[in-house]
């Protein structure tokens, strides 16, 4: 096996940040890990786990039952708009959460990968990302639906008003910010910290990336599982954490956005 595909497949830690050896900063970070994902996207993963064994109980076929992701939350066109923000800021806020914590232990936003380093190259792998994860991930998507292994995901049901596309948007990159912050800049952060081996850390990272999305049945799991792997080992090789960001968003964005325009326009849409 040549060099540069052993240096992908297992990865050699680097020396930043160094690990911690203080059995009580140790424990520490664990207590922090926890309380975070609690509060978080382990919650939303438990949630999601016995979302989809409530759909298996249903005496109905996967593919005939529907996961709604933006939803009406107001009777009120005004209220609706302010809640469909409030909820992009608070997985905004989730995001900021894991941020500060780094930034406490004396952890800069530049190296985790949240700089403008490298503009130009940044902007290119987010094309590259979008394409090789958001057109395959829709592919797995309606193969699963289609074999009865997922549910009927609907991105978006709020009606046609005017702040629509900016809520959608907006919620894309919520979703975004909040999943790679915490998920790889973040959760791989802290686990180099606590000595944790790089491709045990991605295999987590991605297996609670995988969870969280379980409501939407098995592909979701699957189909964010690799994204999370790819993910995961592109952060760890390159240490730049916008594109992921990026990506994440314009995929989510074309997903949400795309879907309520083109939903009763075209029959092959759920």
């Amino acid at each position: 096996m040549h060099s540069p595909v052993r240096s992908w497949l297992a990865p050699t830690r680097p020396a930043f940040p160094g690990a911690v050896t203080e059995p009580g900063e140790r424990r520490a970070i664990i207590v922090e890990l926890c309380i975070v994902f609690t509060i978080t996207l382990g919650m939303s993963g438990l949630r999601s786990l016995l979302s989809l064994v409530d759909s298996l109980l249903k005496p109905i076929p996967l593919a005939q039952q529907q996961a709604q992701i933006n939803v009406p939350q107001a009777v009120s066109s005004l209220i609706d708009m302010t809640k469909q923000l409030l909820s992009a800021a608070q997985l905004i806020a989730w995001g900021a959460l894991g941020l500060y914590l780094l930034w406490r232990a004396g952890i800069k936003l530049a190296q985790v990968g949240l700089d403008r380093r490298s503009p130009g190259r940044d902007t290119l792998l987010t094309l590259v990302l979008a394409a090789i994860i958001g057109i395959p991930g829709l592919g797995l998507y309606f193969l699963s639906y289609h074999l009865g292994f997922s549910l009927a995901v609907q991105p978006s049901t709020l009606g046609s008003t005017w702040w629509r596309p900016i809520t959608l948007t907006l919620s894309a990159f919520g979703n975004a910010f909040a999943e790679e912050v915490l998920v790889i800049g973040y959760l791989l952060t802290r686990l180099r910290q606590l000595g944790v081996r790089e491709n045990a850390s991605v295999f987590g990272a991605a297996v609670l990336r995988g969870s969280y999305h379980l409501y939407q049945g098995f592909g979701g799991f699957v189909g964010n599982f690799v994204m999370g792997l790819i993910f995961g080992r592109l952060w760890q090789k390159t240490n730049r954490l916008w594109p992921l960001v990026a990506a994440h968003t314009l995929f989510d964005v074309v997903s949400f956005v795309g879907y309520a325009l083109l939903k009763g326009r075209v029959s092959w849409l759920p």
